[in-house]
């Protein structure tokens, strides 16, 4: 009977994760902990976030203990960096790496760095079924509160070559939606009880033009427009209503541009953001196109623990 495991850890800005997969590669656990942000406030420092990953990681692994007994850790992978990018760098990522090298040092168990955006792309293909779209090109979307990219994504051993070609020119996606809540009373990050305030929505949504040009846009006239729409109205649902039709709206302009410039792909969405229903539903009804599930669009270690499970095999030539 196999026994093997891979581990794969990822310490992003808000959120502390661990994965494990077995050598068959099915998920045996993938589990989280967020970073706590003060009330009223719309995001961490590095130096709190490297503290808080410090803290969290001894319960998440004492959490991972009654997956892993008596199974043997093949290989660990982890991400290092955001981007697979010359000179990317962010402090919190440190902290689950110098874990992952201690315990590859204690176990021997090969260790396996990619990026964050890695991560995320490839948990949307595990999640979804699509793994072999990972020797292909393709294009990938990764909405989240640190990142509004739109990539085209190119085979690069085992993990991904991603060349920036749109995205947003301002404000993150995520950003638009944690301000906002945040304004309207909600917690950080604001995502979840945003979208529950938005699906309750009744009345007809405002259309706000959103600044597009070619596969770039700018959103950050959206926030004016929607603290007004708030001040205004002081209905939540429908804010958040409005929020979301223009983020999807957004997503689904640069999408179908990118498309006529590029040709004909299979589109990828990832980030904590395309975990939303509603952008998800209005996407899905437009394109060829790959969501992750809910629990693999934000932040986690389940990629990074999939890259380094294909990257020994690989190795070994299996």
């Amino acid at each position: 009977m196999k026994n093997g495991i891979f581990l794969g850890l990822d310490t992003s800005n808000y959120t502390t994760s661990l994965a494990i997969i077995s050598e068959n590669g099915e998920l045996i656990a993938n589990l989280k902990r967020m970073l706590p942000v003060k009330a009223g406030e719309r995001g961490l420092r590095q130096s709190d976030a490297v503290f808080s990953h410090i803290k969290n990681l001894p319960a998440l692994f004492g959490e991972a203990g009654a997956y892993i007994t008596d199974k043997r850790i093949i290989a660990i992978g982890v991400s290092d960096k955001p981007r697979r990018k010359e000179g990317s760098y962010m402090p919190c990522f440190l902290v689950g790496y110098d874990h992952a090298l201690a315990i590859s040092f204690a176990t021997g168990a090969p260790l396996y760095t990619f990026s964050h955006q890695e991560g995320h792309i490839i948990a949307a293909l595990f999640s979804s079924g699509n793994t072999d779209l990972a020797a292909e090109n393709f294009a990938a979307l990764h909405v989240s509160g640190g990142t509004t990219e739109l990539v085209d994504v190119t085979p690069a051993g085992v993990g991904f070559n991603c060349e920036i070609v749109g995205g947003t020119k301002d404000l993150n996606a995520g950003q638009l939606v944690d301000r906002i809540g945040v304004a309207m009373g909600f917690s950080f990050p604001a995502g979840k009880e945003m979208e529950a305030a938005a699906l309750t929505n009744t009345k007809p949504i405002p259309k706000k033009s959103v600044s597009v040009k070619d596969t770039w846009i700018n959103i950050s006239g959206l926030e004016n427009a929607a603290m007004k729409l708030y001040r205004e109205s002081e209905d939540k649902a429908l804010t958040a209503a409005f929020v979301f039709d223009s983020i999807g709206r957004a997503i689904s302009k640069i999408s179908e541009n990118y498309l006529e410039a590029y040709g004909k792909k299979h589109l990828v969405y990832a980030g904590g953001v395309m975990s939303n229903t509603i952008i998800r539903s209005k996407l899905e009804a437009q394109f060829d196109c790959s969501f992750a599930a809910p629990a693999m669009s934000s932040d986690n270690a389940v990629g990074v623990a999939y890259l380094a499970l294909k990257s020994y095999f690989s190795e070994k030539g299996e």
